[in-house]
């Protein structure tokens, strides 16, 4: 009867439950979803590099006149962030729907967690989409740009199929081109345009350094997951060409924009202080190179996006000064 007593004990323990994930991992039952869980499945750490290539667009704008367009500027803002929510949700959604956030090292993912049905992320990310779309279709309206339509199209079609889909090319070693593309050319381009309608000198090299801060975030993201990454089959970069060489190219992509300042700084003279931004930088640089646990590496990933906006804001008063 003790035994029998005891069993019963043990089995009203239920913190403990399997995900209904391909890894089979179990999961810890975290408690109810909160506020903070919300913010962070939108991963606002994010954010600069949404924001980073509109201020440089801006400013490329804004340099060949005195009038400045902050009402689109905004607008474009606006979209920016809208498409980089909407992508940190559907990621969440469908990273979580096929087990690969299972073994993740960083925080728990609403889908992968079990404390949010993949639904309701879905349909949140899809939110965001829409809003990002309603704020595009006001531009296109405002500056009679119609073709820009099939623009913002490719754009949320390319955000779905990073991670969604049968076979989402973020799964396949073509991540760092969607961000390079969508991150950098797209929005800064994009930005520049509908406020001048043409693309000076200034605005394609301030796009190229958009996108390669955005694709060493992602270096470092994916470094930091690699070993997960391994376990369940998703082939990123750095998981195809291994911890060292994506070490060598994230320092690569972080240093190559200060050398684009420099060159610009012969054009705008007050572009030499966007090196400034190398103070948070180079300390992204020692982490990725000397971490010990992945973990580590999350403070790489907020300081490259730190360093992302400080040098869009340096070239933006550059480009305006």
């Amino acid at each position: 009867m003790a035994a029998s007593s005891n069993r019963k004990k043990k089995s009203r323990r239920a913190p403990v439950r399997t995900s209904g994930n391909p890894a089979k991992k179990p999961v810890v039952e975290l408690g109810p979803v909160t506020a903070s869980d919300w913010i962070g499945a939108a991963r606002l750490r994010t954010l600069p590099l949404a924001i980073a290539p509109v201020v440089i667009g801006t400013g490329a704008a804004r340099s060949t006149g005195p009038e400045f367009h902050w009402v689109i500027a905004l607008a474009c803002l606006a979209v920016a962030v809208f498409l980089q929510i909407g992508v940190n949700f559907t990621n969440d959604y469908s990273d979580g729907i096929r087990g690969t956030d299972a073994h993740r090292v960083g925080p728990a993912r609403l889908t992968a967690s079990g404390r949010v049905s993949p639904r309701t992320v879905l349909i949140i990310g899809l939110v965001f989409f829409a809003l990002a779309a309603v704020v595009g279709l006001a531009i296109v309206i405002r500056t009679q740009q119609w073709w820009m339509l099939a623009v913002g199209a490719v754009c949320i079609v390319a955000a779905w199929f990073y991670t969604g889909g049968k076979r989402p090319y973020g799964y396949f070693g073509l991540g760092e081109v969607f961000v390079f593309v969508f991150f950098g050319l797209v929005a800064t381009l994009g930005t520049t345009w509908v406020q001048i309608f043409a693309l000076p000198q200034q605005a394609w090299l301030g796009a190229v350094a958009a996108g390669l801060f955005a694709c060493a975030v992602l270096l470092a993201n994916n470094l930091r997951d690699i070993d997960q990454d391994r376990l369940v089959g998703k082939r990123t970069l750095t998981v195809l060409i291994g911890a060292r060489a994506t070490q060598v190219l994230y320092t690569l992509f972080v240093l190559a924009p200060f050398g684009i300042s420099i060159f610009l700084a012969l054009l705008f003279p007050i572009a030499w202080i966007a090196l400034l931004a190398l103070l948070a930088a180079l300390p992204a640089l020692v982490i990725v190179w000397t971490y010990r646990k992945p973990g580590e590496l999350v403070i790489a990933l907020a300081l490259t996006s730190l360093a992302a906006l400080l040098y869009a804001g340096a070239l933006f008063w550059a480009f305006v000064g």
